[in-house]
């Protein structure tokens, strides 16, 4: 996955890792010729500076070939000389090292940023049949929590890389030096490395566990939160209370299990390499007579590479820690691959013809259940229609088709003659106005829940004057003029701090301030009083004829004026025509409903 988004930018951090641990390896191999050189020295006076390791009568291989690779560079060989290139070679490993943290980190921003925004545009054009199949909190999770859960799996990945190739360049060098000793390290590391493994499953699974119960914490959060006022005053919050503090447990017991696995990986690893080179060491020594020098550059080269082994292990634990949430990460993005919405290739302009519904059927499911049977209507453009039933009649459904949220199962949609499959989306979407029933107000100020960011195409128009204008058709311009703070106050999360009418007429100024081509009203004026609802139905009336309005409305009063009424029972159209038609003929449908309201 990390490959997919990043490339081969991430083979950098290695190669740089890897030139970093040759220079450091240089360093610590240099001190071959150098304890050579001091272990020849006598009682004899020596000035230090001077004197040079031609000296050395018992010198190895690998210190002429480090000395004449001095001598190729135009350096001497004396003391002085090698302990400013020891010196040197650590300056310039740790250059690189901070080189690659540095190269590490902006990847890891890179990914962050991506993933993110990725996540986010699959999510603003997934289809809604999966949207409705899973709840908000685990959108909420995938792209906040486990996103940035994955960034500790790909920080460690990164990490275990580097020191797989510290491992390497470290017993190679220790093999170059003491073959025998080299071969011991690497035995004793697999061997090491076999051990751990069935902890590397434990963490494994743990990780897995621990995305999973984020995800439903945050679900329950989500809920509480949204009906906090509700759940507050009929004091029915300690019902939920149990479930989050049961899933709070949960995630407290895998915190705790990974933690104590990581403390083992991480307390051991020293204890584990000082006795196995100590052991190492006297072997050498005792029972293979070798000499002391190149054992203790070996030593060196050994330790660094045993605890590259064990930081092996620990990286792999704590990247396994995390992989669950890089797993969850990476289906999500799969499904959003597998469940994006279908776009077509034609635009369609201002709505000239009108909307068609050819014998239509519909089903969320492969059951072909369908919730819409056989509909069949015509909604001409710049009229208004109605569409009235009970509740489960169809009413929602048809609208979400006539948004393209979803498809036909059998049938067409057509919009101006196009068929719904052919549409570019966002060319159909831009030209509809929509009030749902769920009012939808953002954390922001009355100007900017109005004009949602619009920019104008037309210089000389006033933005100021148009969001007034639709704030009067609204009927809500003057409570907002009469705040201190006007169309600049803020109105809280999801409005909280208007009435609920006032965030009905606000979302009802929002729609009418885009000046859409068609406008469908889902209970708008529900939530309003009889004087605020006859004023917006006012407003309602003077666009017709202007745009095309499509009503769905439990209160038959407010639809006495449409030109045509559609009424659905079961995801069947039953009867249509106009109010007076259809109330006027007997025992039908809606007779029956006018007939309960008392009108």
């Amino acid at each position: 996955m990390f490959q997919k988004h990043l490339g081969a930018r991430i083979y950098l951090i290695f190669a740089l890792t890897m030139v970093a641990a040759l220079f450091e390896g240089f360093g610590i191999l240099m001190l071959l010729p150098l304890l050579q050189r001091l272990d020849t020295i006598n009682n004899s006076v020596i000035e230090v500076q001077s004197a040079t390791i031609d000296n050395v009568t018992n010198s190895t291989d690998i210190g002429d070939y480090l000395l004449g690779f001095l001598n190729y560079l135009g350096l001497s060989d004396s003391i002085a000389t090698v302990l400013v290139v020891i010196a040197i070679s650590f300056i310039i490993k740790g250059a690189l090292t901070f080189v690659a943290l540095a190269y590490n980190a902006n990847l890891t921003g890179q990914l962050l940023r991506e993933l993110k925004s990725d996540l986010f545009t699959y999510y603003s054009q997934m289809q809604y049949g999966y949207y409705v199949s899973k709840d908000t909190g685990y959108f909420i999770n995938v792209i906040n929590e486990q996103v940035s859960r994955s960034m500790q799996s790909f920080s460690s990945f990164t990490q275990l890389g580097a020191h797989i190739v510290n491992t390497a360049v470290y017993l190679i060098l220790a093999f170059l030096v003491a073959w025998r000793f080299g071969l011991m390290a690497v035995c004793a590391g697999i061997i090491l490395l076999l051990i751990f493994r069935r902890l590397s499953a434990y963490v494994l699974s743990l990780s897995r566990l621990t995305a999973k119960e984020n995800g439903h914490l945050s679900k329950l959060l989500i809920q509480t939160l949204q009906a906090f006022k509700y759940l507050t005053s009929t004091h029915q919050t300690p019902t939920l209370e149990k479930n989050v503090m049961t899933s709070i447990g949960n995630l407290t017991d895998y915190q705790v299990r990974s933690g104590i696995s990581a403390g083992l990986t991480q307390s051991v690893r020293e204890p584990i390499a000082v006795t196995l080179i100590m052991s190492i060491l006297m072997l050498q020594i005792f029972f293979l007579g070798q000499s002391i020098e190149p054992i203790l550059v070996s030593i060196v080269l050994f330790h660094r590479g045993l605890n590259s082994i064990l930081a092996i292990q620990g990286a792999r634990q704590t990247m396994l820690e995390y992989v669950g949430s890089m797993e969850l990460v990476h289906e999500e993005i799969r499904m959003q691959y597998q469940y994006k919405e279908k776009d077509g290739p034609i635009k369609v302009g201002s709505l000239t013809q009108g909307i068609v519904f050819d014998n239509v059927y519909f089903s969320y499911n492969s059951k072909h259940n369908d919730i819409i049977q056989g509909i069949s209507l015509k909604i001409p453009a710049k009229t208004s229609i109605a569409l009235v039933g009970g509740s489960g009649a169809g009413k929602s459904t048809l609208v979400d088709l006539l948004t393209l949220m979803i498809k036909p199962r059998q049938g067409e949609v057509l919009i101006d003659s196009v068929s719904s499959e052919d549409i570019e989306l966002e060319s159909w979407r831009r030209q509809i106005g929509y009030v749902s029933q769920e009012t939808i107000i953002f954390d922001d100020s009355i100007f900017n829940n109005i004009c949602m960011g619009f920019e104008s195409q037309d210089k000389g128009e006033n933005l100021s004057d148009r969001i007034k204008k639709a704030a009067q058709q609204a009927n809500i311009s003057d409570y907002i003029e009469s705040l201190p703070d006007g169309y600049q106050t803020l109105v809280g999360d999801r409005g909280i701090r208007l009435s609920g009418g006032q965030r009905q007429r606000l979302f009802i100024a929002r729609e009418l301030f885009r000046e859409p081509k068609l406008l469908i009203l889902d209970e708008a004026t529900s939530a309003l009083d009889s004087e605020s609802e006859r004023s917006i139905q006012e407003s309602i009336d003077k666009l017709n004829g202007t745009m095309t309005v499509v009503i769905i409305a439990h209160r038959l009063s407010t639809i006495r004026n449409v030109d045509r009424i559609y009424v659905l029972d079961s995801g069947r159209l039953i009867e249509q025509g106009t109010y007076q038609q259809l109330r006027n003929k007997k025992d039908s449908k809606f007779s029956s409903l006018i007939a309960m309201q008392e009108l």
